[in-house]
């Protein structure tokens, strides 16, 4: 357990940096995922006839239908301005599908990429090529605002009550990392938000994005804040979003990796995040 301590620390510590000035910070904090000295080949797609994402429409704030019907989102942002940084916007398409029609579509040669959140994992890079993540999910704790602390939490956290959803990879995670406090399993994330609120537990565990949308919200009450973190463990929480490719064309997936860079050295990505997430979940 102790090793798998100093992974996370060191991966807090390694992205801390960039991602978290910290808790107190009057402004939204953006991941920051990429190395803006590394040097990656600029693609020349001038060849392609054509650059289909594939998406769906039920996935907020991702992808969606807006009032009037259009497909909008944070994928379909993104998914723009990568066509943008790789001079090909006039051969750039959206099309959204049920997510269950996804994989054939790509198959079929009916879209160049997926962007809708499919995970990258030994089985589904079987099927796709994929791009480096451009989005993770950390865990992170968050407690009533009287009562929040900041990090080093660790040794602050011992023998508190933290509630978590029960058999989640985030109750995994507590109980490995932070064996030191008092787990309290939930069995769904209303009655874990509850408890908080009433304080019935002195902290929550779990993800970040989810509990970001219910601290801006209004179940909320503005009772809470999030206290230390972020924590990324790829072995519990997953490698975050990717673009999906078909897996015999690793060199699309790599243009993206270049465009994706470009986005957010140039703070594209910054913008794009800020919109769709007020309340930072780094």
């Amino acid at each position: 357990m102790a090793i798998r301590w100093i992974s996370i620390v060191l991966m807090l510590v390694m992205t801390g940096a960039q991602l978290l000035t910290s808790a107190r910070a009057a402004e939204p904090q953006v991941p920051v995922l990429w190395d803006a000295k590394e040097r990656l080949p600029k693609p020349d797609l001038s060849a392609l006839p054509r650059l289909r994402f594939l998406t769906t429409t039920d996935f907020p704030p991702f992808n969606f239908l807006d009032g009037a019907g259009r497909l909008s989102g944070f994928h379909v942002d993104l998914a723009r301005a990568i066509c943008a940084e790789l001079g090909i916007a006039e051969k750039c398409q959206i099309q959204a599908l049920p997510w269950a029609e996804l994989e054939g579509a790509l198959q079929k040669g009916e879209g160049e990429a997926i962007i809708a959140g499919i995970a990258a994992t030994p089985e589904s890079r079987s099927k796709y090529a994929f791009s480096r993540s451009y989005l993770q999910f950390p865990a992170r704790f968050i407690m009533q605002k009287t009562k929040a602390l900041t990090e080093p939490i660790f040794d602050r956290l011992r023998d508190k009550r933290v509630g978590v959803v029960a058999s989640s990879a985030h109750e995994r995670m507590l109980r490995d990392y932070f064996g030191t406090v008092q787990v309290v399993p939930f069995d769904r994330p209303e009655e874990l938000y509850d408890g908080l609120k009433a304080g019935k537990v002195d902290a929550a565990f779990g993800d970040g994005m989810r509990f970001a949308f219910w601290l801006g919200g209004s179940d909320a009450a503005a009772c809470c804040r999030f206290a230390g973190g972020p924590y990324l463990a790829p072995e519990y929480l997953g490698s975050g979003m990717a673009i999906a490719t078909r897996a015999n064309d690793p060199a699309l997936a790599a243009a993206f990796d270049y465009a994706l860079q470009e986005i957010s050295v140039k703070g594209i990505f910054a913008e794009f995040y800020l919109r769709y997430f007020p309340v930072s979940f780094f």
